[in-house]
């Protein structure tokens, strides 16, 4: 239980942490969390046995990618919003 809402607070901690970037003035501290996400996600195929096919590996980086999506999503929603004021 106590894992469970330490990781819960963990995850709503980053996911505020890319929305106060994402709505600074510059673009770039705003993809900091993006882009160490995409790099963390180009590691998971290497981590994968030697007998893992390439589809496999695509598909575990395809899935390493949803943060990275989730953080790019953010990023865009809250610089639309800084831009039309």
């Amino acid at each position: 239980m106590n894992r469970t809402i330490l990781a819960l607070a963990f995850l709503v901690g980053v996911v505020l942490l890319q929305i106060f970037l994402s709505r600074t003035e510059h673009k770039w501290p705003g993809l900091v969390l993006p882009i160490i996400s995409f790099l963390v996600s180009a590691v998971y195929p290497f981590n994968m046995s030697a007998d893992g096919s390439i589809w496999k590996m695509f598909f575990v980086w395809l899935l390493g990618n949803i943060p990275t999506v989730i953080f790019l999503a953010i990023y865009f929603v809250c610089r639309s919003k800084s831009k039309s004021k």
